[in-house]
C-alpha cells in the first residue's frame, strides 16, 4: 500500500481535505443537498446518454459483482446461502398456514 501523499510543510493529504470539506458541506446544507446534485447528475447522465447506457452498465455491474463473489466464496457459500433460503421460505409457508387456520377458527367462533 502506498504512503499518503502530503504537501510539503506537513499538511493535509488530499484523501483528507477531501473529507473535511465534505464534512463542512454536510454540516451546512444537510442531506437533501445531495440529493438535490444526485438527481441532477442522474438527470445529466440520461439526457447525454440514454437509456441503453444504464443497460449497459447493469449487465457489467451484475456480471463482475457475481464473478467477484463466486471467486471471493466459492461454491460452499452458495450452497449455504441456498440452504438458509429454502429454511426461511419453509417457516414463511407454516407460519401462512398457521395464521390461516387461527384466523378461520376466530371467524368460526365469530359465527357461532
Amino acid at each position: 500500500m502506498s504512503t499518503p501523499k502530503r504537501k510539503t510543510g506537513g499538511g493535509m493529504t488530499v484523501r483528507e481535505a477531501g473529507q473535511k470539506g465534505g464534512e463542512t458541506v454536510k454540516r451546512k446544507y444537510g442531506p437533501e443537498f445531495y440529493e438535490q446534485i444526485g438527481r441532477k447528475g442522474g438527470e445529466a447522465t440520461k439526457l447525454a446518454h440514454g437509456h441503453e447506457f444504464y443497460e449497459q452498465i447493469g449487465k457489467k455491474g451484475g456480471k463482475k459483482g457475481g464473478e467477484a463473489t463466486r471467486d471471493r466464496y466459492g461454491p460452499a457459500f452458495y450452497e449455504e446461502i441456498g440452504q438458509k433460503g429454502g429454511q426461511k421460505v419453509k417457516q414463511l409457508i407454516e407460519a401462512g398456514k398457521k395464521a390461516a387456520a387461527e384466523a378461520l377458527e376466530a371467524s368460526e367462533k365469530k359465527a357461532s
